[in-house]
């Protein structure tokens, strides 16, 4: 059995960045009201916050399997095998937050950049519903679709 290196933050995310003057973010053409972006984006942040402690709280615990699988002695097949579940599980959490992070993080980005709400495909709106059940959509459903038929 080898262990594996601890799983460092190589892509830090990034702070979010500081709020833009809401009549500066409405996409021309956009569904969206200056005053629905603005909550919009004030709950992303609020996410990312919640999010970020939630990922450092992941790397810590992963460290901590990290540090406290070197010291096998004595342990039987079934110990060992537990340690190394519990650590491929904790590493599964922290990459599936830090791809949560990125996607929040995406969408404050596009949020500030005037391009919420438009497909990255298609340059088509994407539906207000599908943005509500899923503020970090990046592609409207015919497009998502086609993607996960690849």
């Amino acid at each position: 059995m080898t262990n594996a290196a601890p799983v460092k933050n190589a892509t830090p995310a990034k702070k979010a960045p500081a709020q833009k003057s809401p009549a500066a973010a409405v996409p021309k053409d956009s569904e969206w009201t200056r005053a629905e972006l603005a909550a919009v984006r004030k709950d992303l942040v609020a996410e990312l916050t919640e999010m970020k402690s939630a990922y450092d709280r992941s790397l810590s615990d992963l460290n901590d399997l990290q540090k406290s699988s070197t010291d096998g002695a004595g342990d039987d097949q079934a110990d060992a095998g537990s340690k190394t579940f519990e650590r491929e599980q904790e590493q599964s959490i922290a990459a599936n937050r830090l791809d949560l992070l990125t996607q929040i993080q995406r969408a404050v980005e596009r949020i500030d950049a005037g391009t919420y709400g438009f497909c990255e495909s298609c340059g088509k709106p994407i539906p207000k519903a599908r943005l509500k059940a899923f503020p970090s959509a990046t592609l409207d459903v015919a497009c998502k679709q086609r993607e996960e038929r690849r």
